[in-house]
C-alpha cells in the first residue's frame, strides 16, 4: 500500500511518502528495486473499501440497502465488504452533498454580493448621465435665450 503511494497513477516523491509513513527512503528504494526485479507481488486486482470512487461506493450502496438480511452476508463477501463500509460510504456521501451545497450556498451569496455591487454602480452611473442630459439642456436653452456666449 505504501508503495502505490510512489507508483502512478499517484505519483508521489519517495520523501514525501517516507515523511508521511516513517518508513526510511531506503527502505523504501529497495521496495521499489525488488518490485521491479519481480521478487515483490503487486496485487492490484483486488480494490481495497477505501480506494473505491463515490460512484461505485453509491452504486454499492444502493444495492446493500435493497438487499434482505439474510442476502446481505453473500453479497458483502463476494464485494470484498464488512457492513460498517456500507455505513461508512453513506456518511461519505453525505458529507460530500453537504459540502456541495455548502459550496452552492457559498457561490450563490457571493454572486447576490457582486450583483448588489453592479447594481449601484449601474444607479450611480444612470444619475450621473442624467445629471449630464439635464445641464446640456439647460445649456442649449440658455444659448437660445441669451446667444452664443463667445468666451465659450
Amino acid at each position: 500500500s505504501i508503495l502505490k503511494k510512489i507508483l502512478p497513477p499517484s505519483d508521489r516523491s519517495v520523501r514525501e511518502v517516507a515523511k508521511e509513513t516513517g518508513v526510511s527512503e531506503n527502505t523504501l528504494y529497495i521496495w521499489l528495486k525488488k518490485l521491479g526485479d519481480g521478487k515483490m507481488d503487486n496485487d492490484d486486482s483486488e480494490l481495497r473499501p477505501a480506494d473505491r470512487n463515490p460512484k461505485e461506493k453509491l452504486r454499492l450502496l444502493l444495492e446493500g440497502k435493497s438487499l434482505k438480511p439474510e442476502e446481505q452476508g453473500e453479497w458483502l463477501r463476494e464485494n470484498g465488504l464488512h457492513s460498517e463500509h456500507l455505513n461508512l460510504y453513506e456518511q461519505e456521501l453525505r458529507d460530500m452533498v453537504s459540502d456541495q451545497n455548502q459550496k452552492y450556498k457559498d457561490e450563490i451569496k457571493a454572486l447576490k454580493k457582486d450583483k448588489r455591487t453592479l447594481e449601484k454602480e449601474l444607479h450611480r452611473k444612470e444619475k450621473a448621465l442624467a445629471e449630464m442630459a439635464a445641464l446640456l439642456t439647460l445649456k442649449k436653452k440658455a444659448a437660445e435665450i441669451w446667444g452664443e456666449n463667445e468666451d465659450e
